[in-house]
């Protein structure tokens, strides 16, 4: 069956899902532009930089204050760089935000911390922060995120609660929240994300965005990694799949010796049809919300109309002690940042310092059983059990998140330590072993609930397999488009 005849068969069948996936625009258009099209409009002297990056200010100066996005402004700056001309690169003149968790040349970076209050402009940037300028970006500030990039909430005490624009009660999630709230109203088009458990793809889930997370070593940076234990890496959030299919060919790491071979620009869908596993509980066996598993089961049905092989299947590791792993791995930074701290201030940093949940998963990271070396083995017998899994399958279709996104303050710095990690567990089941394995990972928003709030679902691929991921994506977005949705705070 050509390609074509099954976009044009998934077009029938998904009408006939349209009220499990909520209310439907009368146009698929989308209701902004995304960043490949403003950078076009740039090429074809349609739209000047200096314009794009005066609209993108008055847009953030009109609604940060509803959604606390942004940390530190850049506009001066910014504008400065818009009339001095001579950008190049695809996204010559389209306006940025850079998480507040990497320095960027001139502005402070104070991670979501009280720590950070004084903190200095930095004098250096890494080599990826030099990739997006290369990139012809503009950054016209620096966006919110939780204390140290440590919740999948954007609620630092530090600052006001970042605010999702689909519903100001909501959390965006985090760590990338802040990145994710600006790009989902509207006031960028795509911005800076990193994730070291999830902190691309929770904010996409739930700010109705597409995120995908990259290979470890996989991106620009200072050198490359092949360790279980670095878990973060660095792309975006974006509104299109070819915006953040773009990028990616632009920071990539296509360097003699790099870890991983380049994919280049990832244009289109491919003709192959992929061998797809279903996991709908959590992987401590909790099942999600109602609406969550509800998500899942359409994007199979979707998948199934595509031509996909599509059937369950179960999670390769033993969930409740890669959880107990994960979050003394986790416990382990926090453990380091609480040292340092030390040092710097002659005493131990206490709840006037650092949040409530970043000095109890300190103590986690202190009194793992067996020691660091043990979890490590563990988690590294874990990436091997995940990895064997592409044995038998090409992507494996998941939850993100266990819930919808939840109010502001469920999986905030200060609900009492034992119960935060209680629901975190619950709630971040699906995201942090990717981290572990090193393999990407993407959410795709596919489902709004019946109240109107986005539920991204997750793909995941071995190690490597970004390619695979992108082709899916743009199938995906062509047969149930979603870049007409428009949150009910949008610039």
């Amino acid at each position: 069956m050509s390609l074509l005849r099954r976009d044009l068969l998934v077009a029938t069948s998904a009408a006939g899902l349209a009220p499990a996936f909520g209310a439907q625009a009368s146009s698929s258009a989308p209701w902004t532009p995304d960043a490949s099209e403003i950078a076009s409009r740039i090429r074809r002297k349609k739209l000047s930089p200096v314009e794009a990056v005066e609209t993108a200010i008055r847009n953030a100066e009109a609604l940060n204050p509803k959604l606390n996005f942004m940390v530190t402004p850049n506009f001066e700056r910014a504008v400065d760089r818009a009339k001095a001309g001579g950008l190049t690169g695809p996204f010559a003149g389209v306006p940025f935000l850079v998480k507040d968790l990497n320095d960027v040349r001139g502005l402070p970076t104070r991670y979501g911390s009280r720590t950070g209050a004084q903190a200095q402009a930095a004098k250096t940037q890494d080599a990826y922060i030099d990739a997006f300028e290369r990139a012809g970006f503009i950054i016209i500030g620096k966006s919110a995120t939780p204390e140290y990039g440590f919740l999948p909430t954007t609620e630092p005490l530090a600052s006001a609660p970042t605010r999702n624009p689909w519903n100001l009660a909501r959390s965006p999630g985090g760590s990338s929240g802040g990145a994710a709230a600006a790009t989902a109203a509207g006031v960028v088009a795509i911005a800076h994300a990193n994730d070291g458990g999830g902190s691309i793809r929770i904010p996409a889930a739930n700010c109705g965005l597409f995120g995908l997370k990259p290979s470890r070593g996989r991106m620009i940076g200072p050198r490359p990694s092949r360790r279980a234990i670095d878990l973060a890496v660095e792309h975006c959030v974006s509104h299109s799949v070819r915006d953040s299919a773009a990028l990616f060919a632009a920071t990539e790491n296509a360097e003699a010796g790099s870890p991983l071979p380049p994919i280049g620009f990832v244009l289109e869908p491919s003709r192959r049809r992929l061998r797809v596993g279903v996991v709908i509980e959590g992987g401590t066996g909790l099942k999600p919300d109602a609406e969550v598993a509800k998500a899942v089961e359409n994007a199979a049905a979707l998948l199934r109309g595509l031509g996909h092989q599509v059937q369950p299947t179960r999670w390769p590791i033993d969930g409740e002690q890669f959880a107990r792993d994960f979050n003394a791995l986790w416990g382990s930074s926090a453990a380091g940042l609480v040292t340092e701290l030390t040092r710097i201030m002659g005493k131990a940093p206490d709840a006037s310092v650092l949040e409530p949940f970043s000095l109890g998963v300190a103590e986690l990271g202190k009194s793992a059983p067996g020691g660091m070396d043990a979890v490590v083995a563990r988690l590294n017998a874990s990436a091997a059990a995940y990895n064997g899994w592409f044995d038998t399958y090409d992507v494996i279709l998941s939850p993100v998140l266990g819930k919808p996104p939840v109010q502001l303050g469920y999986v905030s710095g200060d609900v009492p330590f034992d119960t935060l990690v209680q629901r975190l567990v619950a709630y971040v089941g699906y995201t942090p072993i990717e981290n572990v394995a090193g393999a990407p990972a993407m959410s795709v928003p596919l489902y709004w609930t019946s109240d109107g709030l986005p539920v991204g679902v997750q793909f995941a691929a071995k190690a490597g397999d970004e390619k695979t991921l992108f082709e899916l994506a743009y199938e995906l977005e062509r047969a149930l488009p979603w870049a007409h949705r428009r949150p009910p705070v949008h610039a």
